[in-house]
């Protein structure tokens, strides 16, 4: 997955413009109601999630894949602590976190992939901490596309797989570490106009 991402944005930069997404601009609200002072961003890119969160005394750690994606974060003058590596290989710290944020990054893993994921993040939240994850679902244009390699996952071009939820696979994956919520988000691509929304799910955990 290292190639297909340092590719990625050594070719197309910053792909998807410097506004945040939506669903960072609402995990941000409620970071701030419930008080998150430090927060841990896994994938975090070229660091356009990240900022929002900075700009409002949120402290940020991220961990990226791509060498060329933490240099972006660099140039954009994000500067925070941002581990080189990929999710998989979690954790980088032995620090807790009162805050975890992923986005758009769980269904690029494969079943075993996702389960570790989930865990390293849980066990990397203090106790009341929560972690939010956005992920695409089964309502986006892309389900079904290309090859299939298993339920609901599918290579929908070369090299990029992708796992598509619906609320049976969030309750079965999120159901043992303190799921409270999820629910549709549809995310507008706000640096391509014409192109049409992606159907995304929020889910929200805590740690008793």
């Amino acid at each position: 997955m290292t190639e297909i991402w340092e590719s990625s944005f050594i070719e197309n930069q910053m792909m998807w413009g410097l506004e945040p997404s939506d669903s960072a601009i609402l995990t941000k609200d409620f970071f701030l109601e419930k008080k998150v002072k430090d927060l841990l961003i896994p994938g975090i890119g070229y660091g356009r999630n990240a900022k929002i969160f900075t700009d409002n005394g949120i402290h940020v750690t991220g961990i990226e894949i791509s060498k060329t994606a933490i240099e972006l974060a660099r140039q954009n003058e994000l500067n925070l602590n941002i581990f080189h590596g990929s999710v998989t290989d979690m954790p980088f710290d032995n620090k807790l976190y009162d805050g975890i944020f992923c986005y758009a990054l769980i269904h690029l893993l494969n079943n075993r992939e996702r389960e570790k994921f989930i865990k390293d993040c849980f066990n990397q939240l203090k106790p009341n901490g929560y972690m939010i994850f956005t992920t695409i679902s089964k309502g986006a244009p892309m389900f079904g596309k290309g090859k299939q390699l298993g339920k609901d996952y599918f290579e929908i071009m070369e090299g990029m797989k992708m796992f598509f939820y619906d609320s049976d696979s969030i309750k079965q994956e999120f159901g043992n570490y303190g799921l409270i919520e999820f629910s549709e988000i549809v995310e507008p691509h706000k640096n391509m106009e014409n192109k049409p929304p992606f159907k995304f799910i929020m889910v929200k955990c805590q740690k008793d």
